[in-house]
């Protein structure tokens, strides 16, 4: 069984309130940042033709994307770390939307690259990682539903943008298309807004509702639960560069079994996770599907998705399911990987439909535990940097699996074998991370014990020390009175010789 990880933010999550607001706003935020990487696929075959790239080519769009949203996650981190949600997420929104509008203008595949792949991912990366932390600012007991309902965003907005997409490439074309969309990604600057700073609050009238980090504690009358120390010359000049960068991106996680675990068994399951997605569109017009059909099997994986996070969130808050949540996220890593091995038994229009049912509920349980399980592992205070590390390394994986995937397609001139392949690396990220995970909590419990055991003995020898004091302070005490006796008694032995004898 998994330890329960507390509240170490010093103050106690609402568990409510404007936090339901947060959660709009994180569903806004994180529904546009993943997404978009997967419902712009409607256009891959078109921007094929129109620059005569090959699939492996045109997959290097997503996999930037991807790939940029993931690497900006450390810088994203710091940010948060020094000015909070809000601002972060306002500059994303503003970031994104500027890529795809850039991205109309494009002359050739690279400028795509550029735009859609490094710009608008970069500006993604702003969008997720805010969105994320502060929903585990305002939520503890309810944080497993509030991050499913939060994670539900991505297949809503998918589910709508995978149609509209192809309607807008009807009307306008690709160029006519990134335009509108990048309007639309100016929506994640209004949910920023939404990400109001929490921290202790003063009773005060005049600083209500002002947040701690914008005040003098000591004018405020409340204490800090971690104070901040006054920086001198001197101990600027004795801190070492590394300790200063601890305290933006906590590198001592590194050293963390449990996140080394989840970290490794993430970097096996991302070189073949969105690999399915990018082709699914594409695979069923290989198969001679219509391209209003094709997309609508993205609407399909969607609006599973949909149903599968916030439900996978709730199951995951039970009292049976919650202390065992990493055994839940292997499981479903497993399960997803199991689908694809299916794929390829879908050989016409409704084999790829059910193919797209399992997967979306495949994908959703997965989605929605992916960060619930990291923040139960290191807990909510160091949860900020241990994203910003897990994303920086699984950018790497991230950027390399769509083109992998095109790889084996051109080789092949099959599909079948990208999905076998992406089944069997999920397969095995989910076994090792079941295997990973047992060990881990089968050594936290010894330590436990361990720990046990010591404070048991240092107790024992405490209290074997107090009680040997008390002895000896008893022993002592009886020394005292009958030495105290014997004087007395010579004392009246002295009075009976001397003043009793009298002339």
């Amino acid at each position: 069984m998994a330890p329960a990880v507390g509240t170490d933010l010093g103050y106690t999550p609402p568990d409510g309130g404007w936090g339901w607001m947060v959660v709009v706003g994180a569903f806004i935020s994180m529904g546009f940042s993943y997404a978009f990487s997967k419902a712009i696929t409607v256009f891959y075959k078109e921007i094929q033709e129109f620059f005569g790239a090959s699939y492996s080519e045109i997959a290097w769009i997503s996999s930037l994307l991807l790939a940029a949203m993931y690497a900006g996650g450390p810088v994203s981190s710091i940010l948060v770390n020094k000015y909070g949600s809000r601002p972060v997420v306002i500059f994303g929104g503003l970031l994104s939307g500027i890529g795809m509008i850039l991205a109309t203008f494009s002359t050739s595949i690279i400028q795509l690259y550029i735009c859609v792949g490094v710009i608008a991912g970069f500006g993604f990366s702003m969008n997720l990682q805010p969105s994320v932390i502060v929903v585990g600012k305002y939520f503890l007991k309810k944080r497993p539903m509030a991050n499913g309902l939060a994670m539900a965003g991505s297949p809503v907005i998918l589910s709508t943008l995978a149609p509209l997409n192809q309607f807008l490439f009807d009307k306008y074309g690709w160029r006519g298309s990134f335009l509108i969309l990048g309007s639309l990604l100016l929506n994640c600057c209004v949910a920023g807004a939404l990400f109001r700073p929490i921290g202790l609050v003063s009773k005060t009238k005049k600083d209500k509702n002002k947040p701690i980090e914008d005040k003098d504690p000591e004018k405020a009358g409340i204490s800090l639960t971690e104070p901040k120390n006054i920086d001198t010359p001197e101990k600027k000049e004795k801190e070492s560069c590394l300790a200063r960068f601890n305290k933006v991106l906590d590198l001592s996680l590194f050293k963390h079994r449990g996140f080394l675990i989840y970290l490794i068994g993430n970097v096996l399951m991302f070189i073949a996770f969105y690999a399915p997605i990018v082709f699914l569109a594409p695979y069923g017009k290989h198969l001679g599907v219509d391209e209003y059909s094709a997309a609508f099997l993205l609407s399909v994986l969607a609006i599973v998705d949909m149903i599968a996070r916030p439900a996978t969130g709730m199951i995951a808050n039970t009292k049976w399911i919650r202390p065992r949540v990493q055994y839940f996220f292997s499981f479903s890593v497993i399960f997803n990987g199991l689908c694809h091995l299916m794929c390829p038994l879908a050989t016409g229009y409704v084999g790829l439909v059910v193919y797209s049912v399992f997967f979306g509920l495949g994908f959703g349980m997965v989605c929605s535990l992916l960060f619930e399980t990291l923040m139960d592992l290191v807990g909510v205070k160091r949860f900020s940097s241990a994203v910003g590390l897990v994303t920086i390394v699984e950018c790497v994986p991230l950027l390399l699996g769509p083109p992998i995937g095109g790889a084996i397609v051109d080789t092949f001139g099959d599909y079948k074998y990208m999905f076998l392949f992406c089944g069997a690396i999920m397969v095995f990220s989910g076994i090792f991370l079941f295997v990973g995970n047992f060990y881990n909590y089968r050594m936290l419990r010894k330590e436990a014990e361990l720990e046990k055991a010591d404070q048991k003995k240092d107790v024992e020898m405490k209290d074997a020390a107090t009680l040997k004091k008390h002895d000896y302070d008893a022993v002592s005490s009886d020394e005292k009175v009958a030495q105290n006796g014997s004087e007395v008694k010579s004392e009246k032995c002295e009075d009976a010789n001397g003043s009793g004898h009298q002339s």
